[in-house]
């Protein structure tokens, strides 16, 4: 039995930006605000062309192995066992924590009708708790009818959600939108290029969206237009980023929210959604339901696609021997991974349970982007390698340029991440690592792995040092410099220490 081959281009399309623009959107300007002030629109500019080259290594290799939860395979086939364990974790890990994320935003959603969701904090009560545990498990139907009743669904849904996210964008521009504060507060960039790019990183969640395309490769019909999936959706979900960044800025009433104005550090501490604040503090009767529309609907669509990508990059795990072979068994009638499904929908609901209560949006999203980029870090060295080999038939041109721009563009917002993200991420992948060393083999080639092992220790050292890390000693963008130099060095390193033809996996 396989995977059914159901998913069109526009399917997949519709997938990857409805499955990018949910929290990220909602919850990253405000704290991209905090820390870069209007200069936050730019940053999603330059994470938008950062993550250009991430996506077309994403498709050339997508293409070449069209398989679920391809990320979580392609460095099996050029570094061998133990580099593709370490980061097919890593990508669990950016997994395991967006469901719960996006539940979470939706109780944010909810709160506006039953505050008792919310504790005086601002943080998910018990019964919040409670509501973000249920959601995790209604978003396990949507992936368990076959990919078919998936794909209609997110293209039925995903076109509303779409809708109603441009006609708040746009109407908030035509009610409340304040040109003066993008210079009335400190200037653009009150907070200068060290801010701008320090804000990337929360961007960077929000970009994760072609991130599926690629783990539902299986499915798609015919596997050369995934490619074009990827390069459409980073266009589509970089123009709504850019219109909604816009839209923020323009639609703070400092006074109405409770906030001095120019303060830009303290946007973060909104109590809940953002954009439902906005349309609060204005009491615009008309903008006030399509927030909580955008606030409530928004997030659950992306929760339950990223539960079927991180369904499918279990699965993938299982093909490698990582974790248990039920991880890879399919339903006899929908051909979907069950069990895989089942184990992550409950792992999603424990972890969502037992983050609700703390006040973490900010600080998950920080936590998944340091795992998924650390993961991102390999797509660009292990297509190099594979291409060195002759594995890669269907070749993007400027390959060869796009891949170390990729692997560098993954090192810094890794680095941009802070402290104590880098550490708190990296140590749960390695403490899964060892975990499951134990009873699966996944200590092989380690000779191949050495490379990525020093470059995350290189990543976690840099940002320890960094101004943004624990001992802040060296200035913000020599330490950008310099981590962007030393990735340019591991790239190489790690083109080297693939997998020779004479070599196996083991």
């Amino acid at each position: 039995m396989s995977l059914k081959k159901e998913l069109t281009l526009f399917q997949l399309v519709v997938i990857g930006v409805v499955g990018a623009v949910g929290t990220g959107v909602l919850f990253s300007s405000a704290g991209m605000a905090s820390v870069a002030g209007p200069a936050l629109v730019l940053s999603w500019v330059v994470g938008a062309i950062f993550y250009t080259f991430v996506g077309l290594t994403y498709s050339e290799l997508s293409v070449n192995y069209p398989e679920a939860g391809g990320p979580a395979r392609y460095s099996l086939y050029s570094h061998g066992k133990l580099t593709n364990a370490i980061g097919a974790f890593a990508n669990l890990l950016w997994y395991l924590f967006i469901p719960p994320i996006e539940a979470l935003a939706v109780v944010e959603g909810l709160s506006f009708f039953f505050p008792q969701l919310l504790t005086s904090t601002g943080a998910p009560s018990l019964l919040g708790s409670a509501v973000g545990v249920l959601l995790i498990l209604l978003f396990i139907p949507f992936n368990y009818f076959g990919v078919k009743f998936f794909g209609k669904t997110t293209s039925g849904l995903g076109l509303v959600k779409l809708a109603i996210y441009l006609a708040l964008a746009f109407g908030t521009l035509a009610v409340v939108f304040r040109p003066q504060n993008f210079t009335a507060y400190g200037g653009f960039a009150p907070y200068g290029l060290a801010g701008m790019f320090s804000a990337i990183p929360i961007a960077m969640f929000a970009f994760g969206g072609i991130r599926v395309i690629p783990d539902y490769a299986e499915e798609s019909k015919k596997s050369s237009m995934l490619g074009k999936a990827i390069m459409f959706t980073i266009l589509g979900q970089s123009l709504i980023y850019v219109l909604f960044a816009l839209v923020f800025v323009g639609g703070l009433d400092w006074k109405g929210l409770g906030i001095n104005p120019g303060n830009w550090t303290a946007i973060s501490t909104l109590p809940g959604n953002p954009f439902v604040d906005i349309a609060s503090a204005e009491k615009a009767s008309t903008l006030i339901p399509l927030a909580l529309l955008v606030a409530i609907l928004g997030p659950f669509v992306v929760g339950y696609i990223y539960l079927g990508g991180g369904t499918r990059v279990l699965l993938a795990m299982g093909r490698s021997d990582i974790v248990s072979d039920k991880m890879k068994q399919l339903h006899q009638t929908y051909s979907v991974p069950y069990w895989a499904l089942i184990v992550f929908g409950i792992v999603g609901a424990i972890v969502t349970f037992l983050a609700a209560p703390v006040p973490t949006i900010y600080g998950d999203i920080t936590d998944s982007v340091v795992a998924g980029y650390i993961a991102f870090a390999l797509n660009p060295v292990s297509m190099q390698v594979l291409r060195n080999r002759g594995k890669i038939g269907y070749k993007l041109p400027g390959g060869a340029l796009t891949a170390p721009l990729a692997f560098i563009s993954s090192s810094l917002i890794a680095f941009w991440s802070g402290w104590p993200s880098v550490p708190y991420a990296i140590l749960l992948i390695f403490i899964a690592v060892l975990i499951f060393s134990l009873k699966y083999k996944i200590i092989g080639n380690v000779r191949n792995s050495v490379w990525y092992i020093a470059y995350i220790a290189f990543i976690t050292l840099i940002t320890y040092i960094g101004s943004d890390g624990a001992l802040s000693i060296i200035p913000f963008l020599t330490a950008s410099l310099i981590t962007a130099v030393a990735s340019l060095g591991f790239f190489f390193w790690g083109v080297r220490s693939g997998l020779k033809e004479t070599e196996t996996v083991k």
